[in-house]
């Protein structure tokens, strides 16, 4: 079979309704292979073809400007800072410079995430503490900062990113992510609802077993640092035979970050090849 990635490499994808607004993205950058494209960097990349003006960051700010370049050289107007999401004070300063830059934030895309492997009885504490840091909090305090900004606009869209692993068991311990993950659906939902008389819409992107640059890391930690195997198995896991890709995670948040999506607010879209409504 082709490499899912570039199947899509050269897909030009748009959305309506996207054209000159302002995008604020968390983990723009991306670890791994460089040639693919993460979800965060293939997210921002999705948004700026549809117009939209990217201010991204990531807590490395080499892998951000790896993207920012990327984009760059496609004609996208991108800003990229160095910003720990769990951090108040970090965050507090990355939405002010969005709004001293543009005035306003018209989506917002909450899209970190980190998996370690683990159950409640061997994982330790500052494991479990930095899991729900990185996984949740990071939803909270972008949300905590934006949300306000949005409110006084009358208008805005926040897309944040989960995982098949907050509604089922995918095979491995990892118990902190998938608590994480469920609990930023539920957040999702609930922040929906407290804001949708506000003009403010919220819903949540859940991918299934993708083919992104992460894939090495995982295979790392998970299968004993066998790329190929640990590939060949998660192929075999998904109904459609195959992952998906980081621009089948952002030609779904480019849906409901546009006005395509305009009556849609507190729903999860999963996307995973059928992988959550089978029994392998």
């Amino acid at each position: 079979m082709t490499p899912p990635e570039l199947d899509q490499e050269n897909e030009k994808h748009t959305f309506p309704g996207l054209e000159g607004k302002v995008v604020l993205l968390t983990g723009i950058g991306q670890t791994g292979d460089q040639k693919l494209w993460g979800n965060g960097a293939a997210t921002a990349r999705v948004l700026a073809r549809s117009g939209a003006k990217i201010f991204g960051c990531d807590l490395n700010i080499e892998a951000a400007r790896h993207t920012q370049k990327r984009l760059q050289a496609e004609g996208a107007e991108v800003t990229v800072m160095s910003v720990d999401v769990t951090n108040n004070e970090q965050v507090k300063e990355f939405v002010d410079a969005c709004i001293v830059k543009y005035g306003r934030i018209d989506v917002l895309v909450n899209n970190v995430g980190r998996s370690e492997p683990g159950g409640p009885a061997e994982m330790e504490e500052r494991v479990w503490d930095a899991q729900t840091d990185v996984n949740l909090k990071s939803v909270y305090l972008c949300c905590h900062h934006v949300l306000p900004h949005m409110e006084a606009q009358g208008s805005g869209v926040v897309v944040n990113v989960a995982s098949v692993a907050g509604i089922r068991y995918i095979g491995k311990p990892q118990v902190a992510y998938s608590a994480t993950k469920a609990a930023v659906i539920q957040f999702t939902k609930a922040t929906a609802v407290l804001y949708a008389n506000k003009g403010i819409r919220m819903n949540v992107v859940v991918p299934g077993l993708m083919h992104t640059p992460l894939l090495g890391m995982l295979a790392e930690k998970y299968a004993g640092g066998d790329l190929e195997g640990f590939i060949a198995k998660r192929n075999r896991q998904v109904p459609m035979g195959l992952m998906g890709t980081s621009f089948d995670v952002a030609n779904t948040a480019g849906f409901l970050a546009s006005i395509a999506s305009r009556y849609i607010t507190g729903q999860k879209i999963v996307v995973d090849g059928g992988f959550t409504s089978s029994t392998g």
